[in-house]
């Protein structure tokens, strides 16, 4: 059977992995999520992967790719996020995989820097929020579970997002006119309003 990948590609606060878990169920894909694989990882590969991360290096893409591999190999319609998120990536994965599709996740800066600033986490029990899309905790500013005030990240300032959304204009924008130049299809959707209205928009490229 012919491998589908479709790649989700979004600035920060897009709601491309959320929206990758949600449609991934609707569509019978397997969702894969470069964060989930690191976080989850056991074994060589995990002990190799400690070594970068305790000395404060950046994983190698070649690593990166072999987690992905093994992981990719099991299945044959996948929805992928979190990379590639450049070029040199982008053209690693290709000789391995061939990408079908590309959803790009689209908000603007403004509506991003609003959603990451909204970001909390409870200290306690590590539990995510955010203050401006999903999940919102019942309480203002207080953890659901142990009822204690949320915290805000340090990098979850206007000038470090800022920072991050460039880069991502820089480095990972790029290769969606890598994956047009090579006749993928690549469709924008607009990522503002609710989660629920985003994914009617992407799961309407499925049904046409």
């Amino acid at each position: 059977m012919k491998k589908e990948i479709i790649l989700f590609v979004g600035k920060q606060g897009a709601g491309k992995g959320t929206q990758a878990e949600v449609v991934s169920k609707e569509i019978g894909f397997k969702h894969i999520s470069t964060g989930e694989l690191l976080r989850n990882l056991k074994g060589s590969l995990k002990k190799e992967l400690n070594l970068y991360i305790e000395k404060g290096i950046l994983i190698p893409d070649e690593l990166m790719l072999e987690i992905l591999k093994k992981e990719m190999k099991k299945e044959d319609k996948i929805i992928l996020d979190g990379f590639p998120r450049n070029l040199r990536q982008a053209k690693l994965l290709d000789n391995l995989f061939k990408i079908t599709k590309v959803i790009e996740i689209y908000i603007s800066d403004e509506e991003a820097i609003k959603r990451l600033e909204g970001r909390r986490y409870c200290e306690i029990c590590g539990r995510n929020y955010n203050l401006i899309t999903f999940p919102k905790p019942k309480e203002d500013e207080l953890c659901d579970i142990c009822k204690v005030k949320l915290k805000k990240r340090k990098d979850d300032n206007k000038e470090a997002i800022k920072k991050r959304l460039e880069t991502y204009k820089e480095k990972t924008l790029p290769i969606l006119d890598y994956y047009r130049e090579r006749g993928v299809e690549v469709i924008r959707i607009d990522g503002s309003g609710k989660i629920e209205d985003v994914k009617k928009r992407i799961l309407k490229i499925f049904k046409s």
